[in-house]
């Protein structure tokens, strides 16, 4: 990723990753942990009682409680390898994903809407999943968000912001600020919306950015603007929100550090460096999988049987490929690959989602901090303080991830003179239209429904549509679109589906409406800097030119600098009904397969307002407890 897109992701802060990690870098050595990983195929049992694929967030949250009371065998496959390295481990910049090195070489087709510009598809390839490169932010959506997944099915459904905050609160250990910091810039927190007994931690940096209070006031100016008690409490607004930190090791914590790290059970294996090809069905039941491993030259494949279930846990981009290559998905699509269909089941890998973003670049001329997080990128002086600072009692901005302060704000509050008009296009237009000719009717069923709830929600103040995290700098950076309307699709190759990785199409903007809400978006922003009292600070906006102003020519610039993935890929094994083009029931169980789950990001039948990491957290939490209900 070039130092251009870098900065566009994550603002001027993460640029500094590279030289920031250097001078704690150390040779990536194997540690006595990782003698526990099985090192190859001949180590792994004929038979399981469970066979997860993909040792990533929800992968291994879910073998850790598996295993726990002994009872059950459970064999992780995970495609990457191990990975102990200061990069991953660095808190500063907050995203170890800036590189190639432990994510999936996958870029999307073109996108006809973006000048057809291609977008690097990325998810972690390691033990760790994602959670091991994402920025750390540990944020929850709104309870609007969860009440919607549920929605689908009814009114009665578990799948609501009632039945999830359990689990929520479980999937984490929330550790306070350090006073003095809190006090210094009046962090805000209410304990009550986190839990305790998690081996992953909610922690916080041991530093803050002077500057940033007068940011936040300044949101204070703006009307229906609310301040919620805490980033769990569910609610859109202005609030402090965690990092995924281990506040004594000032670490990142992440699904290896807190459900695998320290855990030596006979009952509870990991094999690395294998790539799941196929789930093994017979008579309408999963029956185990078979995976590859590669040494040198020779390719080996083994077969392992799983007596209870086999659970997909891939991710967004891996699990749907998986199901289509087993024969569950789209006939038409199977049948082109040359794979038999054993259940026809249209939905996989349809109703893709990321959260797209764009970088629009607004200073504050007469705005001075001290220090100030530009001091860092352009003083040496200032880097050494830093670094010393970390060496000594690991404090400083090297504790920081991304940033702890945004905004995550609703549509009327945003567009308060447009919200109304904007909804009213969209629950007006032709849903079916914005799918691409060949969508299954089940599919586009499903899509109006979604359509119709987000109709709703453009209209709500707690979904939120807008977010902006704040920097130090005294400067605008990435702006993010929570609740995409377009669709995109990820497919197996056709031409080669078994040694290739899926075809992905993000479908940017096909939906015009997304155009209107990422302009009132710009809009916003740029209200934000010049109609507060920030304006004092003398506002210049650099990016987009000042002077483009006019809806067309926004929209141009939308084509030119948007991007259509936050890295958040989701959505690509709905959680609907199978009239809705659904993939997996509210138990996460597969349609017309009996003992085979997915439970990770794909079940997501729309995106919350939020990173995605705490949701997938708590959504393997509750599958733990729907797994064995069954038992």
């Amino acid at each position: 990723m070039s130092t251009a897109a870098i900065t566009a992701r994550f603002g001027v802060l993460a640029t500094l990753l590279l030289a920031a990690v250097e001078p704690f870098g150390q040779a990536v050595r194997r540690s006595e942990l990782q003698l526990r990983f099985l090192n190859g195929s001949s180590q792994v049992r004929p038979s399981y009682d469970y066979v997860i694929v993909g040792a990533g967030t929800a992968g291994l949250t879910i073998a850790d409680h598996l295993t726990a009371d002994g009872k059950y065998t459970v064999l992780v496959v995970e495609n990457g390898d191990v990975v102990d390295s200061p990069r991953i481990k660095q808190v500063y910049s907050g995203s170890a994903a800036m590189g190639p090195t432990w994510s999936y070489q996958i870029n999307s087709v073109p996108q006809v809407n973006l000048q057809n510009r291609s977008t690097a598809v990325v998810a972690g390839n390691l033990v760790g999943g994602s959670s091991a490169i994402n920025a750390m932010m540990t944020v929850r959506g709104t309870s609007e968000d969860y009440d919607r997944w549920g929605s689908f099915f009814g009114n009665n459904s578990s799948w609501s912001w009632d039945g999830l905050l359990p689990y929520l609160k479980k999937a984490l250990t929330f550790v306070p600020p350090d006073p003095a910091v809190a006090k210094s810039v009046n962090i805000t927190y209410d304990s009550s919306y986190w839990g305790n007994s998690s081996g992953v931690y909610a922690g916080w940096p041991f530093f803050q950015w002077p500057g940033l209070t007068t940011q936040i006031e300044a949101f204070r100016d703006i009307p229906g603007v609310e301040f919620p008690p805490d980033s769990g409490a569910g609610k859109a607004g202005f609030y402090w929100f965690p990092t995924f930190m281990d506040p004594q090791k000032v670490q990142r914590s992440y699904a290896r550090t807190g459900h695998y790290d320290g855990i030596n059970r006979t009952n509870h294996d990991v094999v690395t460096k294998s790539h799941v090809t196929k789930v093994l069905l017979e008579d309408g039941a999963a029956t185990g999988v078979i995976f590859r491993q590669k040494v040198g030259n020779a390719t080996t494949y083994t077969t392992v049987k799983a007596n209870r279930e086999v659970i997909l846990s891939a991710g967004a981009i891996h699990s749907p490929q998986l199901l289509q290559l087993s024969g569950i998905g789209p006939k038409k699509l199977l049948e082109s690959a040359g794979i038999n269909t054993t259940v026809d089941l249209p939905g996989v890998g349809q109703n893709f989602q990321d959260h797209p973003m764009m970088f629009m670049s607004i200073v504050l001329a007469n705005f001075t901090t001290h220090p100030s997080p530009l001091d860092m990128f352009n003083n040496k002086n200032f880097t050494d303080w830093a670094q010393e600072l970390w060496r000594t009692n690991k404090t400083g901005p090297y504790s920081m991830g991304i940033g702890n302060a945004a905004a995550w704000l609703g549509m009327p509050v945003i567009s308060p003179e447009r919200f109304e008009s904007i909804a009213n296009k969209l629950e007006n237009q032709d849903h079916a239209a914005q799918l691409p000719p060949d969508t299954d009717p089940t599919v586009a069923a499903g899509y109006r429904a979604q359509m119709k709830n987000m109709a709703a929600s453009i209209r709500s103040s707690n979904t939120a549509f807008y977010n902006h995290v704040l920097t130090g700098a005294g400067s605008s950076g990435t702006l993010v679109d929570l609740h995409p309307l377009s669709r995109g699709t990820v497919n197996i190759n056709t031409t080669d589906p078994f040694n290739t990785e899926p075809i992905v199409d993000y479908r940017a903007l096909t939906n015009p409406v997304d155009v209107d809400i990422l302009i009132e978006m710009l809009r916003f922003t740029k209200r934000f800097f010049f109609e507060t009292r920030l304006k004092e600070y003398l506002p210049r906006q650099v990016q987009p030119p000042d002077y483009v102003n006019e809806p067309e020519d926004l929209a141009g610039f939308l084509s030119e600098n948007l991007t259509p993935s936050e890295f958040h890929p989701s959505g690509t094994c709905a959680m609907m009904p199978r009239e809705l083009g659904g993939v997996v029931d509210e138990n996460l169980k597969v349609y017309g397969v009996k003992r085979l789950r997915v439970v990770d990001a794909s079940i997501m039948p729309t995106l919350p307002g939020a990173n995605t990491c705490q949701s997938v957290y708590a959504v393997a939490e509750k599958a733990v407890d729907l797994i064995k209900a069954d038992l």
